[in-house]
């Protein structure tokens, strides 16, 4: 099992077929299943000195996810945990309805492959536990599973339950995934709006009511069979005057992960509609079986086809539209500091944008909860971090929202295309020195902002099998050999990139440290070799970090402008030297 902060995570189908779709679990794997559940419950106990804490818990659509909550359910009813056990739940959903309650555990591998499961943790503050918490669970659960004879009394103990309880938690799952819906929907309408004040809430959506009557706009939805489609993804968009249109309800299809290669699928159904006369469909988006992700598709007029944006296209384009609003809403008031917080490995274009708009930029190492910690640090210095996530991935957060949603992703693009006059992309026009047009699409939006070419974090040469366990010792190994490359290289990399000098940089945690002399201290964390020009501008950069939640080595390059051969050149480069130094 992979345990980190982003996700305890390993293959749950009982054959070890990471692609099995069978339900069927070991019974090694539900004695995990009970240690996870045991080890949290006494964690959030002592946290909120509660002896029968209130846990949400909810799984996604996999497979495997009913047998896994099962052998929870049977531990927390034994602990004498309050349960509210929403079944099939949404990522962002559970997150939101724990904010009433003291904590959440929910099943779920994310985006890895079907017969993968998972167990993300978090209390009331409505995101997944920082690293340091979930060290401290990390630490309990190894020693616990190290102790047969202490495991096989827990779970002697957890199946003993009294199965009156037990059954109680699971008739009553109907009133808690309604309860958790109903958290969810006015949650998202303070994301949305970036207030809590209902009536300011009222206005402004009535405001796009309007402007939606007058402009009609469809989206469509691939769920593939993700825990969104018993979410409020329908009934929320008709109810803001938008039309629904989904794809793949019930069932898992395809690939779960929401990368290019499978938003094919949602890019055919937006054509097939267009073609059949829909001409309101305008975007596109597929969530991720635990649905906090979902990148998007939009419907370009000048080609009269469906585009897929890459990841990182899609998360500019949130900032774009959540800084300008962001701006738009309280750039009048005396110490707004604007601000966006990413990962490591997003693009620079986020920096250019963010320099237009007058905003600062912060970056974590990558995680979620890397990230989401570094917004609560720069908040309580004063920022105004309305969105932040991680661009490499395309993930959106917006604050106080502490998880990924594609909801917020479409209405952060559907505002910036509705408020027109005095509107969000006319202020950006103006920031940026472009000339604005009063009649603009989406198309013209894309073509405003800055162009860099970058690695896809899905593309199969973004992942590397590496051999070294000890990544520190890896980087320093990588360190020499890109040393001794650099002095060969130089003239040549200025002579055709016009590169003159570089700086390493590494994240681990919430900080980042630049001019770095030794690339072992990175550890596990991000390390980047940010490349430069002779006014010491930078070009272009090389990124790599091991995954912690799948087995692979990450890397990835970012170009400043339209490049492929220079981002490709780089990348190669980049592979050759790890593989030097995994030797």
């Amino acid at each position: 099992m992979i345990l980190s902060a982003s996700g305890w995570r390993k293959v749950f189908a009982a054959s070890g077929n990471e692609q099995d779709t069978s339900a069927q679990i070991k019974e090694e794997d539900k004695k995990l299943s009970i240690a996870a559940a045991s080890v949290f419950f006494d964690y959030i106990s002592a946290l909120t000195n509660q002896q029968n804490p209130v846990i949400a818990v909810g799984m996604d659509t996999r497979p495997t996810g009913a047998e896994i909550a099962d052998a929870m359910l049977h531990l927390l009813v034994k602990k004498g945990a309050i349960i509210q056990f929403s079944g099939i739940t949404s990522a962002p959903e559970i997150m939101a309805y724990a904010k009433k309650l003291d904590g959440f555990i929910y099943i779920s591998a994310s985006h890895n492959p079907i017969g993968h499961n998972g167990i993300k943790f978090g209390t009331n503050e409505g995101g997944v536990l920082s690293g340091t918490e979930n060290a401290k669970l990390i630490k309990e659960f190894s020693a616990l599973v190290a102790d047969d004879a202490r495991l096989d009394e827990l779970v002697k103990s957890a199946l003993s339950c009294s199965s009156s309880e037990l059954k109680s938690v699971y008739t009553s799952g109907g009133s808690a995934k309604f309860n958790a819906l109903h958290s969810y929907k006015d949650f998202i309408m303070q994301t949305i709006t970036g207030t809590e004040n209902k009536e300011y809430q009222n206005d402004f959506l009535q405001i796009l009511h309007e402007l939606l009557k007058e402009n009609p706009m469809g989206v469509v939805c691939d769920f593939n069979g993700s825990s969104r489609h018993l979410c409020i993804d329908k009934e929320f968009f008709s109810e803001n005057y938008i039309n629904f249109y989904a794809i793949n309800e019930d069932k898992i299809v395809h690939e779960i992960i929401p990368e290019a290669e499978n938003l094919v699928h949602v890019a055919a159904e937006m054509e097939r509609l267009q073609a059949a006369g829909y001409t309101d469909v305008k975007l596109g988006y597929m969530p991720d079986c635990d649905g906090d992700r979902g990148n998007i598709v939009y419907w370009d007029e000048k080609q009269k086809k469906a585009v897929v944006l890459k990841a990182q296209e899609v998360f500019s384009l949130s900032v774009l539209a959540e800084l300008t609003y962001s701006i738009w809403q309280h750039g009048k008031e005396s110490g707004f500091k604007p601000a966006v917080v990413v990962n490591c490995p997003t693009s620079m274009r986020i920096d250019e944008i963010a320099s237009k708009l007058g905003a600062q930029i912060f970056r974590a190492e990558v995680g979620e909860a890397n990230v989401v910690n570094l917004a609560r640090e720069k908040i309580a210095e004063g920022y105004t971090v309305r969105i932040l996530g991680e661009g490499s991935n395309g993930g959106t957060i917006t604050y106080p929202s502490s998880v990924r949603d594609p909801l917020n992703t479409v209405f952060a693009i559907i505002k910036l295309l509705m408020l027109k006059e005095n509107g969000l992309y006319e202020l950006w026009c103006k920031k940026a020195g472009i000339k604005y047009k009063e009649n603009f699409t989406l198309c013209d939006v894309m073509e405003s902002l800055p162009k860099y070419t970058t690695t896809g974090v899905s593309e199969p040469r973004a992942l590397l099998k590496i051999k070294a366990k000890d990544h520190a010792k890896l980087k320093a190994a990588f360190q020499k050999e890109f040393e001794s490359d650099w002095k060969t290289k130089q003239a040549e990399l200025t002579k055709k990139y016009g590169i003159t000098s570089y700086e390493a940089i590494i994240t681990n945690g919430t900080k980042e440290r630049h001019d770095v002399k030794d690339y072992s201290e990175s550890g596990k964390g991000g390390l980047k070799i940010l490349f430069k020009d002779k006014d010491n501008n930078a070009l272009a950069y090389i990124w790599m970090r091991g995954s912690g939640t799948e087995p692979v080595f990450r890397i990835l390059c970012d170009v400043k402008g339209a490049n492929p051969d220079m981002e490709k050149a780089l990348l190669a480069w980049e592979t050759e030297l790890l593989g030097r130094a995994d030797k």
